[in-house]
């Protein structure tokens, strides 16, 4: 006698449909603060385990996927997007999401190649296979919540194997902090772009400590490096904040390098807030190669060559040079200086062929005015050719 599986959860759920990707990209409070991802492109099988007071966060990998990666949580920050642009809307929504993976690709920034299909589907297998065991959140009788960061999820392909939909499942503990407004903040989209771990990492602290407070917020690094999670010794990853400090990727904040006594501090700065200088770089830092779950070729976060990036407020608006009225309005004030040259030049000629005719007069020689026959014109001075030449 065959044993009856148990039924899928999707069909307890009603499924939220997405119909597109644009929706501003949303992070959950709880994600930002504290280290539930590795922040490695490298496989990591080794658990996080950090508590802090009455918090305590733990999370393992199994060795054949490894931990979920800061680069996987993107696809739970687009979720919480669509989530809370679906509820601004009055749209129901739910665990239960259907989706293309172009609109959650596009979205976050990534490229849409059959290979980029290929490790959405492995970021969305380290996330269900990511354990986590958390006392965020729970209730007085409830000490631990365990889950994953993806229950199921099942794709929609065509017999050529190609995609043309994906469904997934969110955890309740995820979705019951994403539905409650206080629990979610709206993230830059530049946020995608940042290349390394740990930066990644910094502005979701960033934005979650910082936010728009005057003062920012003041880490000591010894206590960063506990919140991090990170595996890199302290001295490695005081390095790191050190270079990324140096170069200023984050969008919409500043980092600047700070020392109490003994201890080295990092202070972070709505970036409209900042002043004074930042510390000289340590060294050229070094470009990644690693795949993520999808590659970009945007700028590397941090070049000096890269746009102005997008911040999370407007700054305050400087208009560019009008070029097109400048060239406009250099020709003519130098059209008008060369008509003011051409009329002192012709009173200086006719005062001249005067005196010189009633010299000629007097003496009987022609003056060289008097040799022009009526129709040989006087060539005067032709008016200067606009910036760039004459059109």
């Amino acid at each position: 006698m065959s044993r009856r599986l148990p039924a899928s959860e999707r069909t307890r759920l009603d499924p939220f449909v997405i119909a597109t990707g644009d929706a501003s990209p949303r992070d959950q409070r709880d994600l930002m603060e504290r280290p539930f991802f590795s922040l490695a492109k490298s496989r990591r099988t080794v658990p996080i385990l950090y508590e802090a007071g009455e918090v305590r966060v733990e999370v393992f990998a199994v060795p054949q996927h490894g931990m979920a990666t800061i680069w996987d949580a993107d696809i739970l920050i687009w979720a919480a997007g669509q989530i809370v642009e679906a509820e601004n809307l009055g749209l129901g929504t739910s665990r239960f999401l259907r989706f293309t993976p172009f609109h959650l690709l596009t979205a976050i920034g990534r490229e849409t190649g059959a290979s980029d299909y290929k490790l959405l589907k492995a970021a969305l297998a380290r996330l269900q296979s990511t354990s986590i065991r958390t006392t965020i959140r729970n209730g007085e009788h409830w000490r631990r919540h365990q889950f994953s960061w993806v229950n199921e999820w099942e794709e929609l392909t065509r017999h050529d194997g190609r995609v043309e939909g994906m469904e997934l499942v969110l955890p309740d503990w995820f979705y019951r902090g994403v539905v409650d407004r206080s629990l979610v903040l709206a993230i830059d989209r530049a946020y995608f772009r940042l290349k390394g771990g740990i930066e990644r990492w910094l502005y979701r602290v960033a934005r979650k400590h910082a936010g728009r407070q005057p003062q920012g917020w003041v880490f000591d690094l010894h206590h960063l490096h506990e919140k991090s999670g990170s595996l890199a010794r302290v001295s490695d990853f005081a390095l790191q904040i050190r270079r990324i400090a140096a170069r200023q990727p984050l969008p919409g904040y500043r980092l600047r390098i700070e020392h109490d006594g003994g201890r080295e501090m990092l202070r972070i700065l709505p970036a409209h807030l900042s002043t004074g200088p930042v510390d000289i770089p340590v060294e050229t830092i070094g470009r990644s190669h690693a795949r993520t779950i999808g590659r970009s070729h945007a700028g590397p976060s941090g070049d000096h060559t890269q746009r102005h990036q997008l911040t999370l407020w407007p700054d305050t608006t400087i208009p560019g040079l009008n070029l097109e009225s400048n060239n406009k309005n250099n020709f003519k004030g130098r059209a008008r200086d060369v008509e003011k040259l051409i009329r002192e030049t012709a009173r200086s000629l006719d005062a001249a062929v005067k005196s010189g005719r009633s010299s000629a007069a007097s003496s009987g020689s022609p003056t060289p005015f008097d040799r022009l026959g009526p129709s040989d014109p006087i060539d005067p001075l032709l008016p200067l050719d606009p910036p760039g030449g004459r059109r």
